[in-house]
This record gives C-alpha cells, sequence and structure tokens, in this order.
C-alpha cells in the first residue's frame, strides 16, 4: 500500500521535494504514484495540513 494525498491538500508542493523516488506529482491535490511509492513516511512529515494519509 502506497501513502495517499486527501481533499485537504493545498498543493504547497512540500510533499513533492521531500520523497526519494518522485512519486508524488503535481495537480489538485497532489497525487502519489502507489506503483512507485515505498512508503517511507518523508511526505507525511512535511505535509503542513496533515492531508497525507498512511497505508
Amino acid at each position: 500500500m502506497a501513502y495517499k494525498i486527501n481533499d485537504t491538500c493545498i498543493s504547497c508542493g512540500a510533499c513533492q521535494g521531500e520523497c526519494p523516488v518522485e512519486c508524488i506529482k503535481e495537480g489538485t491535490p497532489y497525487v502519489i504514484d502507489a506503483a512507485v511509492c515505498i512508503d517511507c513516511g518523508a511526505c507525511a512529515a512535511v505535509c503542513p495540513v496533515s492531508a497525507i494519509e498512511a497505508p
């Protein structure tokens, strides 16, 4: 299972810069590619609105 970004995402881009495998794509909300996500949690740790849900 991969992390997911919910509708509270403000599209700030903080998570995208932290992802070591570049699986987060721009959008409203941003989207995590489940096929690439390694479940590291780096994105969730930097999200200012807690929009990223653990698997």
